[in-house]
């Protein structure tokens, strides 16, 4: 069963920095597609960035240039480094395993690490 915990949130001022953190368990990490996503209150999930298991790197517009995801093989561990912070990043931030194949899809999510921008 693969297991992701996310950590590293919190309150942060504006203009602030935050790095999140994704460790990975039960399963081949290498594999998968990592990404990050947050939910506002009163608005639905969406994207923030995504890791390929091939390198490549893809990010919303709302966030590009400001974040940055990563991948440490080593430590089964993606990334998420946060700067220039805005009210509007206030989410929950949730860890996203993703392997499709021709026959099955396999889509973990961890449970959510809260991340506030506020002054």
């Amino acid at each position: 069963q693969v297991q992701l915990v996310e950590s590293g949130g919190g309150l942060v001022q504006p203009g602030g920095s935050l790095r999140l953190s994704c460790v990975v368990s039960g399963s081949i990490f290498s594999n998968y597609r990592m990404g990050w996503y947050r939910q506002a209150p009163g608005k639905q999930r969406e994207l923030v960035a995504v890791a390929t298991s091939g390198g490549s790197t893809n990010y919303a517009d709302s966030v590009k240039g400001r974040f940055t995801i990563s991948r440490d093989t080593a430590n089964n561990t993606v990334y998420l480094q946060m700067n220039s912070l805005k009210p509007e990043d206030t989410a929950v931030y949730y860890c996203n395993a993703f392997l499709a194949t021709i026959f099955r899809t396999d889509d973990y999510w961890g449970q959510g690490t809260q991340v506030t921008v506020s002054s």
